[in-house]
C-alpha cells in the first residue's frame, strides 16, 4: 500500500466505512433529512427567482443585520436553505446533499441539525458584532453590510465538514476547509467569508465543549471502576 493510500485510509477511513455500510444498507433511506434539505433548498430557490415570489421568501428566510433581532432569530433556521440568487443553485445542492448527507449518516438526524443551525447563528450574530465594532478593527464590518443578506446553507456546509473532521480524526480535512475559508477572506473579504469564519469559530468552540464533556465522562468512568469493589459498604 503506497503512503498516499496509507494516508487517505487514516483520515478518511472511519467515515467511508460508516457511510458505505449505511447507504449499502438503507439506500435513500439513510439520509431522509439531507434529501429533505435538498428538495426545499431547490424549491425555496426556484420560488424566490420568480417575480411573485422573491417577497415571499425574503421575508420568511431572508436575514440581514439590520433585521430587528427576533425577527430575525425566527427566520434563521430557514435561511439555512435559502441560497443566494448570484450562485450557481447546482452548487448548492450538491454541497447540502454530500456533506449533510454524510453528517445525517455520522452524527445522527438531530445532531446534524443542530450542528447546522449553530453553525449558521454564530454566523448571523458576527454580522451583528461586526457591523457595531466599525470597519476599522480586524473583526469590523462596513455599515453597508447590513443590508447584505447572510450566507444561506453554506455556513451550514463548511460549520458540518469541521465538525465531521474533527469527530472522525479527519483532522487534515477539517484543517483543509478551515485554511479554504481563510483564504477566501484574505482574497476576496466580504459578509460572506468572515461568516464562514465565524460559523467555524462557533463549530470549533462546540468542539471544544463536546470534548470536554467526554473527558470528563471519561474520567468519571474511571473513578467508579477504581473505587467499585462489588462490596457493600463497611457500616460503622
Amino acid at each position: 500500500m503506497s503512503t498516499l493510500a496509507r494516508w487517505a485510509r487514516a483520515e478518511w477511513g472511519l467515515l467511508y466505512v460508516t457511510v458505505r455500510g449505511a447507504i449499502a444498507e438503507r439506500r435513500r433511506r439513510a439520509i431522509p433529512m439531507t434529501i429533505g434539505a435538498v428538495c426545499l433548498t431547490a424549491l425555496l430557490h426556484f420560488v424566490h427567482s420568480q417575480s411573485w415570489g422573491y417577497g415571499f421568501v425574503q421575508d420568511v428566510g431572508a436575514v440581514r443585520a439590520e433585521d430587528p433581532l427576533w425577527p430575525a432569530l425566527l427566520r434563521t433556521p430557514l435561511s439555512l436553505f435559502v441560497p443566494a440568487l448570484d450562485l450557481p443553485v447546482w452548487g448548492g445542492l450538491v454541497q447540502i446533499l454530500l456533506v449533510f448527507g454524510i453528517a445525517e449518516i455520522c452524527l445522527g438526524r438531530w445532531r446534524t441539525l443542530a450542528v447546522a443551525y449553530a453553525a449558521t447563528l454564530a454566523g448571523t450574530l458576527y454580522a451583528r458584532v461586526g457591523i457595531a465594532l466599525g470597519p476599522g478593527g480586524l473583526l469590523g464590518l462596513p455599515a453597508s453590510d447590513a443590508y447584505v443578506v447572510d450566507t444561506g446553507p453554506s455556513a451550514a456546509v463548511v460549520g458540518l465538514a469541521v465538525f465531521l473532521g474533527w469527530r472522525y480524526r479527519a483532522y487534515v480535512t477539517a484543517g483543509a476547509v478551515i485554511l479554504a475559508m481563510v483564504v477566501e477572506v484574505l482574497v476576496k473579504e466580504n459578509l460572506a467569508g468572515k461568516e464562514h469564519l465565524a460559523a467555524i469559530a462557533g463549530v470549533l468552540v462546540l468542539c471544544a465543549v463536546c470534548a470536554l464533556r467526554a473527558v470528563r465522562q471519561r474520567r468519571s468512568t474511571e473513578r467508579a471502576g477504581s473505587t467499585g469493589s462489588g462490596l457493600p459498604p463497611i457500616q460503622s
